[in-house]
């Protein structure tokens, strides 16, 4: 499964697309009130990116083990000391409401942990390239 994400920025337009194995969807981001760039930065979407992963990840694994969600919402924050370095203190917080036992929901949320992908990407440092264009 391939995911991909593409900007175009410029004459006070922002567009964001995001794909996966091909299907590509619209994103609505605003441009910033200058007209170049995001309203939203990378720290922003990257905390989002945790966040989401993690919330769509907990409904996959509860479907998995069988139990039911009523609602789940998920916290991330990062430090970021300045221009060019890499975040540090990156952490998150997850609320599950289900009628699942805690000691279920305790499970679900630790077996989660272990299996989100951009979790342990994130985790893991994975190299980034910059390709010729």
């Amino acid at each position: 499964m391939q995911i991909s994400a593409f900007v175009k920025s410029g004459g006070g337009t922002h567009e964001a697309r995001v794909a996966t194995s091909g299907s590509m969807r619209e994103l609505t981001v605003p441009a910033k009130p200058d007209g170049h760039g995001s309203a939203v930065n990378g720290g922003e979407f990257l905390m989002l990116a945790l966040a989401t992963c993690y919330c769509n990840d907990l409904y996959r694994e509860a479907g998995r083990m069988g139990l039911a969600l009523t609602r789940v919402t998920v916290e991330a924050h990062a430090e970021f000391a300045g221009v060019g370095l890499a975040a540090r203190d990156i952490r998150y917080r997850a609320e599950v409401e289900s009628p699942a036992s805690p000691e279920q929901i305790g499970e679900l949320i630790r077996q989660t942990d272990a299996v989100a992908e951009v979790h342990n990407t994130v985790r893991a440092g994975v190299p980034v390239t910059l390709e010729k264009s």
